[in-house]
């Protein structure tokens, strides 16, 4: 009977790609698709997802799941996605976006010859960023806000600034990460010591790998697609103060200045992303109440802020959550189970185990559009494996909670993929089309270099 889920599963996994692939209405397919399966489970006597409130009847309750995930979803990332997004549209109506753009352009001509150099580079950089801004579809959004309209007027299309941008979320590292969390504590590893002496050493060549594969990849696409970059030298014209270039990167000067692994105050201070947005707002109305000296402007100027976190609830947020509902199906179908049992019976050694549940976490991630969904699940597996086999756990550990992060960026439903995809206005399965080549070569790459 456990396999029997696994593979209702896979049926429905085949069947929702194509239905996708043949753009369907995403919504309604992973909705109509999770519910599906959550029904089959119950039906099949399957352990569904725990309910905080359920409602006493069993029929309710699979409409329960769609309650709890909105609510869980609206309290915490949902709300974040929402503010970054109204303040997307905010500095883009003030002209704070073009003066970023207009004060970037002019020390980084040198790129406008050299337009893909210019997007690989913010790999690295991002990944640097990830590191303080640990949230995936915040600091993608923080990114489209501030790199993406730079990268834009360099010359790029907007495929391949946004694919780029999706990248710096590959590799969730450092001790703010919630996966290097759980892998420290499964390891029973201090988590600096983790991410100086293990993460380091690994990451840097995968960074230079995608670097090189992106640059090539997107230039390819963007030549096969009939793109053709601007090549007028004409400068851009400033359509507000040159002190508003400040406004789209001060949350991302906010984070990083009050990031716990910096910790630059005798008293912690503690901010998160949804805060530093709303103090950032707060700025941008100060900065146009000096400019235009009429408080009724400037308050009715807010209402773009508003509209702005409406669009991205209507569109993205309401994607995540039925994303959820999908992620939640598969797992109550045994599927995440029916992968664990299979690597558990392969019979292969420690190389053979660490590559197996390494393309497994990385597959799951691609499925569920959550690398913490698929770690947390087959994660706690790792001691009892390694024990087997006379190893440490870190030795499969940190190529598993690596390729986590990686399967999220070449998702389809995950969060940073289909917040980034409603600002760029581009399709998410593009962006994976973007994505695929570099993340696959950076797997190979990383499970060569690490078990080799």
């Amino acid at each position: 009977m456990s396999y029997l889920g696994a593979i209702i599963s896979l049926l429905v996994i085949v069947v929702t790609g194509r239905l996708l692939l043949k753009k369907y209405n995403p919504h309604a397919v992973l909705l109509v698709s999770g519910m599906l399966m959550l029904i089959i489970a119950q039906v099949l006597n399957y352990n569904l997802p725990i309910l905080k409130d359920p409602t006493g009847y069993s029929g309710f309750n699979l409409f329960r799941y769609i309650k709890e995930s909105f609510s869980k979803t609206n309290a915490g990332v949902g709300l974040m996605i929402m503010a970054i997004g109204g303040f997307v549209a905010y500095i883009d109506k003030i002209g704070a976006s073009n003066a970023l753009v207009y004060v970037a352009m002019k020390p980084l001509k040198f790129f406008k010859k050299r337009p893909y150099i210019a997007a690989s580079v913010v790999i690295p950089i991002g990944q640097l960023l990830f590191t303080a801004i640990p949230s995936a579809a915040g600091l993608g959004l923080l990114l489209m806000a501030s790199m993406f309209p730079i990268l834009v007027n360099l010359g790029v299309s907007r495929l391949s600034a946004v694919s780029v941008i999706t990248a710096t979320t590959a590799f969730g590292i450092g001790p703010a990460s919630a996966i290097t969390a759980s892998a420290t504590n499964i390891a029973g590893i201090d988590t600096i010591l983790f991410f100086l002496n293990y993460q380091i050493p690994l990451i840097w060549p995968l960074s230079i790998v995608m670097m090189i594969t992106y640059y090539f990849v997107n230039r390819y696409y963007d030549k096969k697609n009939g793109f053709e970059k601007d090549i007028e030298t004409k400068e851009i014209e400033l359509k507000a103060p040159i002190i508003y270039a400040l406004v789209p990167v001060l949350p991302i000067i906010l984070l990083i200045v009050f990031s716990k692994i910096f910790n630059f105050f005798s008293v912690p201070i503690s901010l998160d992303t949804t805060t530093a947005m709303f103090i950032s707002l707060f700025v941008a109305l100060i900065c146009e109440l000096f400019k235009t000296k009429n408080i009724k402007t400037v308050f009715d100027s807010l209402k773009t802020f508003w509209n702005g976190m409406g669009n991205i609830f209507k569109t993205v947020v309401t994607l995540i959550i039925t994303a959820d509902i999908f992620a939640k199906g598969l797992i109550s179908l045994g599927f995440i189970d029916g992968l664990l049992d299979l690597a558990q019976n392969l019979g292969l050694g420690t190389i053979g185990i660490g590559v197996v549940m390494t393309v497994m976490i990385f597959l799951a991630s691609m499925l569920m559009g959550s690398g913490n969904a698929s770690f947390f699940a087959f994660g706690p597996l790792v001691p009892k494996i390694a024990s087997k086999l006379g190893v440490e756990s870190t030795s499969i550990i940190l190529p598993m909670q690596l390729s986590a992060s990686m399967g999220r960026t070449v998702s389809p439903i995950a969060g940073v993929i289909i917040a980034t995809a409603e600002i760029a206005k581009v399709s998410t399965i593009a962006i994976v089309k973007r994505n695929i080549i570099p993340l696959l070569v950076a797997l190979v790459v990383m499970l060569t270099y690490h078990f080799i």
